[in-house]
This record gives C-alpha cells, structure tokens and sequence, in this order.
C-alpha cells in the first residue's frame, strides 16, 4: 500500500490534473494571484504556466516527494522566482502574515484536517490578502449528494485521501474567511465527481 500511496498515486494525480478542461480554471484562478503567492498543494506544478507577472514569488508547498520531483522540472519553464517546500498544510512552514495570496486548486478533497489547513492559510496571509480556489466537492442535488456520501469511504483509499463531499464554501467561512466570489456548478462528467466550487476569500 505504502508503494502505492508513495509512487502510484501521484502519477495518477499528475494525468488526471493533465487534462484541457481544467485549464480555463486554472487560468482564471492562478492568474489573479499578486505578489509573494503561497500555492498550496503545488503538486507536479501544472498551475506553473498560468501565473501572471503580478505574481513576484512562488512558494510551493507539497507533502509528496514525487510530485515536488516533478514541479522542479516544470519550474525551469516560468521566469518568476520559485521555493518548493516538502510539507503538509495543517503545519505551513511560513511565518504569520508573510504572503499576499494563497491559491488551492483541487486540493482541499484531499488534506486530512481541512480545518486546520484553512486555518494555517488565514494566518499566512497578509493584511489584505486573498485565498483564490477552484475545488470539487459537495453538490447542491440531494441525490448526488448522496451517491458522494456513499462512494467518499472507497473512493479516499484508491485517489490519495480525496473527499467527494466536502462542502467547500462552508469550510472556507468557518476557518474565518469572508467570500468574496463564489461560482459553483458541474464540470463535465461524473456529477459526483464534477461539482466545482471557483472563487476568492479575504482573513476576517
């Protein structure tokens, strides 16, 4: 199991983020990001391209060895100053009030204490500062809320930790941010899967 969590899964997290139609969002949320940017689950570094110029600095910060293997090839590739950081976001090796913007991009389903990470998001972020998001997770329709509820247990051993189920926005208000953009709605394919929460939040 270990090889498997260790080496097959990010592979599989690598193809499956790979594909075209996750790249409007993408640009659209990366891009918005300013200044000192902390991209939280920097994974293979596919969002790499999709940074502005407004973005002065990307600290990258991953718990897979793999994946950060992979995000430091894709970094020779984008011109804006890059720091990979080894860890998980329940314990963000930054200090308090240190960076302009945080962006998660399917992340969120898949960190074990989601609270807590939010939490340690908010006391990164400056003054001022944004959380920008694009995440799946649970839908507005009872049944496919229920089919996620029921495929969640299995689905979490086989996809690296990832929840179907989680109700984003909810989780973004009580770690104590205020939204200020929130557009939810179906991706293509599987509605259980597809469900998709895009938007920004400022620190209360």
């Amino acid at each position: 199991m270990a090889f498997y969590q260790e080496r097959i899964i990010p592979w599989l997290i690598h193809l499956s983020m790979r594909q075209r139609m996750l790249a409007p969002y993408r640009d659209r949320v990366v891009s918005s990001a300013r200044g000192r940017v902390l991209e939280v689950g920097i994974g293979s570094g596919l969002n790499l391209p999709f940074y502005a110029s407004a973005a002065t600095e990307i600290i990258g910060l991953e718990p897979s060895p793999k994946l950060l293997e992979m995000a430091i090839k894709a970094a020779r590739k984008i011109p804006i100053p890059l720091r990979l950081l080894e860890g998980t976001a329940e314990a963000i090796p930054i200090e308090d009030h240190n960076v302009d913007a945080v962006v998660t991009t399917w992340t969120m389903c898949s960190i074990p204490e989601i609270q807590s990470a939010l939490q340690e998001m908010r006391r990164v972020l400056r003054p001022g500062g944004r959380l920008f998001f694009v995440e799946h997770g649970r839908a507005t329709e009872p049944r496919v809320r229920w089919w996620q509820d029921h495929l969640t247990p299995a689905w979490k051993r086989l996809s690296g930790g990832c929840h179907l189920n989680r109700a984003i926005d909810e989780l973004v208000e009580n770690a104590g941010f205020r939204i200020e953009r929130l557009d939810r709605g179906y991706m293509r394919g599987p509605k259980p899967m597809t469900f998709t929460y895009e938007g920004s939040a400022r620190p209360q």
